[in-house]
């Protein structure tokens, strides 16, 4: 199993519909569930303003013009080659009103095809992929909004900074051209506890406090919270939310 492939199993079992093999495919997925979906998340994040973005790596063409005839406008990737493809069939109309964000493992020779397509990079994990997505930014000259990963859990399977290795790259990677560097990202471990889960949430809540303060630096965004924890998320300081089976599924 590749490194990619191991970072978007991590939460197969809370977010996957279909063999990773069938992936992208055109599974019909009904616009008015969506909308209910999506009501039932506002209504349990309220009064919070969270942006929720809809993970649509698991399914194709036809769940993405659903979700946004349903009100959603943000929509997460994991997958450069496949999610390209997904958005160039696009309507122009969705392409031009619609943010996408990469939250997937980036391997560096990617990193101009997820700068193409993308808005966001939630899973930037190293110096070296910052400089790769720096350079690919300017060829293309565009500005790209990038977060730093952190796997404040410690887990060995997953990608991520730990909280001293960001602290001694962070100041390079501020110094790099054409991206913006606007918050954090973590993935909670999977069948966590909601204690657990809370301390987790709090301390990257607590971790982006500490590298503002010192960098001088703004990081607003707070990328956390899937399917299964968002409310906990939300409730810790959550600026964004990665949601899948609770959108697409009954």
């Amino acid at each position: 199993m590749s490194q990619t492939d191991e970072h978007t199993d991590n939460h197969k079992t809370e977010e996957r519909l279909i063999p990773s093999s069938r992936w992208g495919e055109d599974v019909l997925i009904d616009e008015l569930l969506i909308k209910e979906n999506l009501l039932d998340v506002q209504k349990n994040i309220a009064p919070c303003k969270t942006k929720i973005i809809a993970v649509t790596k698991y399914y194709g063409l036809n769940a993405m013009i659903a979700g946004y005839k349903a009100g959603l406008r943000d929509f997460g990737e994991s997958r450069a080659v496949e999610a390209a493809q997904k958005i160039q069939a696009l309507p122009e109309y969705i392409r031009k009103n619609s943010t996408f964000h990469f939250i997937g493992h980036l391997q560096t020779n990617k990193a101009e095809k997820v700068v193409e397509y993308f808005d966001y990079i939630h899973s930037v994990d190293s110096l070296k992929l910052a400089r790769a997505i720096s350079k690919a930014a300017c060829r293309l000259n565009k500005r790209v909004k990038i977060l730093l990963q952190v796997n404040n859990a410690g887990e060995a399977q997953k990608s991520g900074y730990t909280k001293q290795q960001l602290q001694e790259e962070l100041p390079e990677i501020l110094k790099l051209d054409y991206i913006n560097v606007c918050g954090l990202m973590n993935m909670a471990p999977l069948g966590a506890s909601e204690y657990v889960l809370k301390l987790l949430f709090a301390d990257i809540k607590t971790f982006r406090e500490e590298l503002q303060k010192k960098f001088e630096h703004p990081l607003d965004e707070l990328s956390m919270g899937m399917s299964n924890d968002y409310t906990i998320a939300v409730r810790e300081g959550a600026t964004m939310i990665r949601l899948g089976r609770k959108l697409f599924t009954k």
